[in-house]
């Protein structure tokens, strides 16, 4: 696709900065140094200046917010010519009320009193489409990373405590000596067209009318051809031909990389699995346009910013190649 890289979470051309990670003086320099910025992130959820359009904070090294920061900071790259570290102070605890930070898509939002009162920590999937593409693929990366290190503390290996090495990007066993580097699933997802109609299908405790493209996760020893068709028929019983690769989006939900694929269905009959989804329909180019209009009866559009309705839109406007 021409305008693959649209893609929420992608096209930013972040200069990630991968030779300074082994330089701990000059990442020792950058840490002080009054042009570094620093993007805070609790739990998952990156601090924004909610304004409309919202935007990321950078603060400078030494804000008082960073008190409550660990001590391990991430590089994650440089804006015009400066580094941006990432910063997280999930142990500091809000005075707000969290019932609600489980929730499908959490709406709350904690506010440290360090800050303004327009900059708040919110959760990435609500916001990520207020965000300019820099600032969506900063705070991805951020929450990726910071995910990743908080599910591998202890070695694959030995069991033993990892240390945080290489300005986040790495964690090295202290008994074996063995490094650990950021897990990245492959996962594929699906349009899957038969003439006029594309195949649709929703997981079970999904909001009521969500539905979007079939998905799954690739399996070792797998092309994402072979998992496409693998997928759609372990889901819904249908057989695809041709696969055709469009766009791929990272999903720092908590660590996939979406690739984007079409494939042309050869058979229409459904036969759900319903230990995979819980119901799929086909629904016509008419029938989606009534949904992305919100007028459809039963289907919801797909939730924006993710890739599902990235292809979805671009299959309405026939833009796909």
């Amino acid at each position: 696709m021409k305008n693959a890289e649209k893609v929420t979470f992608g096209g930013s051309h972040l200069d990630r900065a991968g030779e300074l990670r082994t330089d701990d003086a000059a990442l020792h320099m950058l840490r002080r140094h009054e042009n570094s910025r620093v993007i805070v992130l609790w739990r998952g959820k990156p601090l924004i200046k909610r304004d409309r359009p919202a935007s990321l904070m950078r603060l400078p090294v030494d804000h008082p917010i960073l008190q409550d920061a660990a001590a391990d900071w991430i590089l994650l790259g440089r804006e015009d010519g400066n580094a941006v570290f990432a910063a997280d102070i999930s142990a500091w605890e809000p005075e707000s009320d969290l019932s609600s930070i489980n929730q499908f898509l959490d709406p709350s939002e904690q506010h440290h009193t360090a800050m303004g009162e327009t900059e708040v920590f919110a959760e990435l999937r609500r916001i990520m489409t207020w965000l300019t593409p820099r600032d969506a693929e900063l705070a991805a990366t951020a929450k990726a990373i910071f995910g990743w290190h908080d599910t591998h503390r202890f070695c694959a290996y030995c069991g033993a405590p990892t240390d945080m090495k290489e300005a986040g990007w790495q964690r090295t066993c202290g008994s074996c000596g063995r490094h650990h580097f950021p897990r990245t699933d492959p996962v594929v997802i699906m349009l899957i067209t038969h003439g006029n109609s594309v195949l649709m299908g929703r997981s079970p405790g999904w909001p009521e009318g969500m539905y979007s493209l079939l998905a799954g996760f690739v399996e070792p020893g797998e092309t994402l051809e072979a998992a496409v068709r693998r997928e759609v028929f372990e889901e819904s019983g249908v057989h695809v031909g041709q696969v055709d690769y469009l766009a791929s989006q990272p999903w720092p939900f908590p660590a996939s990389l979406m690739f984007g694929c079409k494939g042309e269905a050869t058979s229409q009959e459904l036969n759900i699995d319903p230990k995979e989804i819980e119901d799929a329909m086909w629904v016509s180019r008419e029938e989606m346009a009534d949904a992305f209009a919100g007028i459809h009866p039963k289907l919801k559009p797909a939730r924006s910013g993710a890739i599902a309705h990235f292809l979805l839109e671009n299959w309405l406007a026939d833009t796909l190649d």
